[in-house]
């Protein structure tokens, strides 16, 4: 309690730092003040400024990176595009061409078609007048053989046998001919 009061007697409240150790505190704050606005505050703004430096590069070097992106991706898009063109262009140019070679071959074909036909038809009359020559031939002869039987003359002479054979296939193809053309 003595302490008490000495201290109480003094007029000094305990709470409050007395005004030396203000004053020391002061002084201490302004000198640790100038130390760190002299050599740390310049350093601090020094890597401030690099990192400052150094993000606003970054930015530019990405803002330039993204924009040569850009013009190749701008140009890989044209390139696509006219690949696609040049490949719509070989399509279209290869389905002329495969139907300008279905037309030639259709062509050819309808030619050797044709060829076929005709020579078939050549070939057909040929043999019909073959078939005809010989059968004019033979029926002569049978006819003749006949004719000399019934008449009873001999019709051995050629000039003869000749006429009468035609003049009876004439007569064989007059009646003929008339049931032919009412049967079509």
């Amino acid at each position: 309690m003595e302490n008490k009061m000495v201290l109480a007697a003094e007029g000094h409240n305990p709470i409050l730092p007395a005004p030396a150790e203000i004053i020391v505190g002061f002084v201490a704050f302004a000198a640790l003040l100038f130390v760190l606005y002299r050599y740390a505050v310049p350093r601090f703004e020094k890597v401030y400024q690099e990192r400052s430096e150094r993000i606003e590069g970054g930015i530019a070097r990405a803002e330039e990176a993204q924009a040569e992106a850009q013009r190749t991706l701008e140009q890989y898009k044209a390139q696509l595009a006219e690949a696609r063109a040049e490949a719509a262009r070989i399509r279209d140019d290869a389905r002329a061409e495969g139907q300008q070679i279905l037309d030639e071959m259709r062509s050819q074909a309808q030619e050797e078609s044709d060829r076929i036909v005709s020579q078939g038809q050549a070939q057909l009359a040929a043999q019909r007048s073959q078939v005809i020559a010989e059968l004019r031939e033979d029926l002569g002869r049978q006819a003749v053989d006949l004719a000399s039987k019934v008449v009873g003359e001999s019709l051995e002479d050629e000039a003869r046998r000749r006429g009468t054979v035609d003049r009876f296939l004439d007569e064989l193809d007059a009646a003929s001919a008339p049931s032919t053309s009412t049967n079509s």
